[in-house]
């Protein structure tokens, strides 16, 4: 499954790069196998996967779970272009507080390891996008907390002119607002 590990300055946010076999019907590669991908992130189980599809310019995000429903995320898009972005939440860590993004797309065929303890989201880089994901807790309504995608201290930049935002993401706290930590 793995062809390489790229490590981050972010403790245990790791990017994979699978072995992708190539020939004249088109490819194939694998996006899960947990021997190899255990020894790459750790002991995590995986117990749930989302689908997301999305058309250009759709930012989604920033959201996390806290304790005890905190999740992991393995995400790959498997059509488009994402830009894929994180916020440390992790207190203990040099880079609480610091964000974190990295292209993915279906030529590329990364995977990006988000272990819990971050805030994540996209941006749909491409006309649309289906973005994939392995979740290490399920989806619980009474832990799920957010942060403003647009907040200026966070300063990042989505490589979008013109975003679509859900009206849910738009009502997100800022930065500085919060205060469910890791």
């Amino acid at each position: 499954m793995i062809k390489k590990i790229h490590k981050t300055p972010f403790e245990g946010l790791i990017i994979i790069e699978p072995k992708v076999w190539h020939d004249e019907r088109g490819y194939f590669y694998e996006t899960f196998q947990i021997l190899e991908l255990t020894e790459a992130i750790g002991n995590y189980e995986f117990v749930q996967d989302n689908l997301s599809y999305s058309k250009k310019n759709v930012i989604r995000g920033l959201h996390y779970q806290i304790n005890p429903h905190a999740q992991g995320k393995l995400v790959t898009v498997l059509k488009g272009k994402v830009l894929d972005v994180v916020v440390d939440l992790r207190k203990s860590e040099p880079t609480f507080g610091k964000s974190f993004s990295v292209e993915l797309s279906d030529e590329n065929h990364l995977l990006f390891f988000v272990p819990p303890g971050f805030a994540h989201g996209f941006s749909c880089l491409s006309d649309d996008c289906l973005f994939h994901y392995k979740c290490t807790d399920y989806f619980h309504k009474a832990s799920e907390r957010g942060i403003l995608w647009s907040d200026p201290s966070l300063n990042i930049d989505w490589r979008i002119d013109n975003p679509i935002i859900s009206g849910k993401d738009q009502q997100l706290p800022e930065w500085s607002t919060v205060v469910d930590f890791f």
